[in-house]
């Protein structure tokens, strides 16, 4: 073997090395969505905007007969693959609520007063700034959402001197706000409803029951019937995402998979991860975090839809998650994290304020391009996340230092 040969071999296997550390470590995906939402903000403000802008709005159309959906690219990531996204949240939600860390009411109890917390204060802080506005009213929800994947991508950052028992409550309660957001969205993001495709959705949804009970370990099954479920879904009326959702309490927890260790619910969920972390959710990000700063002032910043969001996820998440927490421990209805210290409870509270994607998709809810603030509602939403991982990191490595010997 030439010396060329023998360093391009170990070049490609240093690389190989570097891309399996990278992709195995849990701050990745976090760094993704920074990178990505870097590179929309340079497109959009740049000469390549229109590119861009032509990128989100290209025609996709798939017709079977006489059914037709037709939507640009934006709405196909926004409808279609989120749908995904929360296929994966609702298969460990429902993991978590009979088996993991919300089984039980003792296992249950902070996470679940803390998340009650940081969904309503923020709310109301957002509430509090556009009451006058049923326009505006809208965005109420926008400030309630956590992004699990930065915050526990931030998390990852201060190191090991954080308690395993504090990433299990950001990871629970995170759950439970993305529960919460799921009813949101159905109760309050719904447009006019169409029966027919209601009954069709009722009838998918029954198929999938009944493969459930009788034990049906086939993924394609699911798969088909999902679809139809999605497109039903998708013109009734009622937000497509939640199709994944419902979805995912249709999959079979207990029933295992031929020639493999894992149940049907754990080996989907298991698959999806990738795709969910380093696909879908960066391809979210770049297509909605592309905010033109060029016609922002700081007065546009000071009103009231953006001044509500971005006080709502620094101000109210923390608030409520803290405040509610301390109130269920100092009346023992839950107890501190094993090992943790209030002042890291606290870290993790700032963490919650990290709105991003789940923030930018219930924006996209909430105002229509008619009803867009001149993109003060999404830089709101970025600034806010912002400013909450920057001082729940900075808190969390005070708390870290004041441990060490």
């Amino acid at each position: 073997m030439t010396y060329s040969k023998h360093f391009l071999i170990v070049r490609n296997n240093r690389l190989r090395t570097r891309i399996r550390e990278f992709y195995e470590r849990e701050s990745s995906t976090g760094i993704l969505l920074m990178l990505v939402t870097v590179a929309a903000l340079i497109l959009k403000n740049s000469a390549l905007a229109s590119a861009y802008n032509a990128f989100l709005h290209t025609p996709v159309e798939i017709r079977f007969g006489a059914l037709q959906i037709a939507k640009p690219l934006l709405l196909w990531i926004n409808d279609g693959l989120m749908a995904v996204f929360f296929l994966l949240v609702g298969l460990e939600v429902k993991r978590e609520m009979l088996r993991g860390s919300l089984s039980s009411w003792s296992q249950a109890a902070l996470p679940v007063i803390a998340a009650i917390g940081g969904m309503s204060v923020p709310a109301l802080i957002y509430f509090g700034f556009n009451y006058s506005d049923p326009l505006s009213l809208h965005g109420w929800a926008i400030p309630t959402a956590t992004d699990i994947a930065f915050a526990l991508g931030i998390l990852s950052l201060v190191g090991k001197k954080v308690p395993s028992s504090l990433k299990i409550f950001l990871l629970a309660l995170a759950i439970i706000d993305d529960l919460g957001a799921i009813i949101i969205i159905a109760l309050f993001y719904t447009a006019d409803l169409s029966l027919v495709s209601i009954a069709v959705a009722a009838v998918a949804l029954l198929a999938l029951l009944a493969l459930n009970r009788a034990g049906v370990v086939r993924r394609a099954a699911y798969i088909l019937l999902g679809i139809v479920l999605w497109v039903s879904v998708l013109k009734s009326g009622v937000h497509a995402t939640l199709a994944g959702v419902a979805l995912a309490f249709m999959i079979p927890l207990d029933a295992r998979v031929e020639r493999s260790e894992r149940t049907l619910s754990e080996s989907i969920e298991h698959d999806l991860h990738p795709w969910v972390s380093f696909m879908i959710l960066p391809l979210f990000a770049f297509v909605n975090a592309g905010i033109d700063l060029r016609g922002l002032s700081l007065g546009q910043m000071l009103t009231p839809v953006p001044l509500g969001i971005m006080l709502g996820l620094f101000i109210g998440k923390q608030t409520g998650v803290f405040l509610f927490s301390w109130v269920a421990i100092r009346l023992k209805l839950a107890s501190l994290p094993a090992g943790s210290s209030w002042t890291q409870l606290y870290g993790i509270a700032l963490m919650t304020g990290i709105g991003f994607t789940m923030s930018f998709f219930i924006d996209s809810l909430a105002f229509t391009d008619q009803m867009a603030y001149d993109s003060a509602d999404k830089l709101a939403i970025l600034l806010g996340s912002l400013l909450s991982g920057v001082a729940g990191y900075l808190v969390l490595i005070k708390a870290r230092s004041c441990q060490l010997p």
